[in-house]
């Protein structure tokens, strides 16, 4: 077994320059928002793992089972020499991709990519030891900003998984899609797992649920301000919102503040006004429609796009190839 490799393209302070602008962009902008990639220190990492094992959070194991089921049938038709997977977090779900595609020979490169370096070594050792014919070789960045330091050289798909381009408003979707196709050559593919419009009574609970798992998940963003900028957020006089828009056909999660209050943010020199009832938006996460998905991967530069669903058609997995 060779050792995994790994690229770096975000250092630490890139990362908190980042959030630093994000930050004084967001909660200075009306309505208040930030984007839901700062979740994700390893507090707001760990409850994600707790949400996913959920019973009202069906997207995960909805789509386990669609690539249990699938990916024999998704490794044939695109036979890729490199696979790369966007937003790759602990690969566990690319594993059931990992073992078809070696199975039938073609495969010769994972290319896991992540923000979290510390995660991404952990995922790239676990897969170079579970798949020893598959050299492994990471890269640490925003997937956003990063499709130009991925990999050439060979057949390829691209997976983006966990319902992630959800996380993108139109236009912020269309950008990266064309971006993706950018990158790819004629022939490659691009695989996508989207979770699909269902009924509100469904979707809502995954992102409300009983136990308040996500509301914990939700709130620690304000937690990482804290720790990350200085700031001095009260967790207590927020409260935890997920609503459905049916308009934009998306989930919309807030924070909403429980009194009038004002907030230092100590490193951004800032002090931002919160009114009693007032929203901070932290994610939108977008639901498809079959056909819209297609159109959208079509405008891209995206053809033959081929889609399985579950059984009530709460998730699709969509597997395009690059026109």
């Amino acid at each position: 077994m060779s050792a995994p490799t790994l690229e770096v393209h975000i250092a630490p302070e890139q990362l908190t320059a980042a959030l630093r602008a994000d930050a004084a962009r967001g909660l200075t902008s009306s309505p208040k928002s930030l984007p839901p990639k700062w979740f994700y220190d390893a507090r707001g990492s760990e409850l994600f793992e707790r949400i996913m094992r959920l019973p009202e959070y069906y997207p995960t194991r909805t789509e386990r089972a669609l690539l249990e089921a699938y990916a024999g049938e998704i490794a044939g038709i695109a036979s890729p020499q490199i696979l790369v997977e966007l937003g790759s977090g602990s690969s566990e779900k690319t594993a059931l991709l990992l073992r078809e595609m070696g199975a039938r020979g073609t495969l010769e490169r994972y290319v896991p990519q992540d923000v979290s370096e510390s995660a991404l070594r952990d995922a790239a050792r676990r897969i170079a030891a579970e798949f020893p014919q598959i050299g492994v070789h990471g890269v640490v960045g925003d997937f956003t900003e990063s499709l130009h330091h991925l990999p050439a050289g060979g057949r390829r798909m691209i997976a983006l998984l966990g319902g992630t381009l959800g996380n993108l408003v139109p236009d912020e979707r269309r950008e990266f899609l064309a971006g993706i196709a950018g990158v790819l050559e004629p022939g490659d593919y691009l695989l996508l797992g989207v979770a699909l419009v269902t009924d509100p009574a469904v979707l809502v609970p995954a992102y409300d649920d009983a136990a308040g798992v996500t509301a914990q998940f939700n709130l620690n963003v304000l937690s990482v301000l804290n720790k990350q900028l200085g700031a001095d957020f009260d967790l207590e006089r927020f409260r935890h919102v997920a609503l459905w828009d049916p308009v934009n056909e998306w989930i919309e999660m807030r924070l909403e503040a429980t009194t009038e209050m004002a907030v230092q943010v100590t490193d951004l020199g800032l002090e931002v006004s919160f009114e009693h009832g007032e929203q901070l938006r932290t994610e939108i996460s977008a639901k498809f429609r079959e056909d819209g998905i297609r159109a959208e991967l079509a405008a891209a530069g995206f053809a033959d796009a081929q889609t399985w669903t579950d059984a009530d058609d709460r998730f699709a997995l969509v597997c395009a190839r690059r026109a």
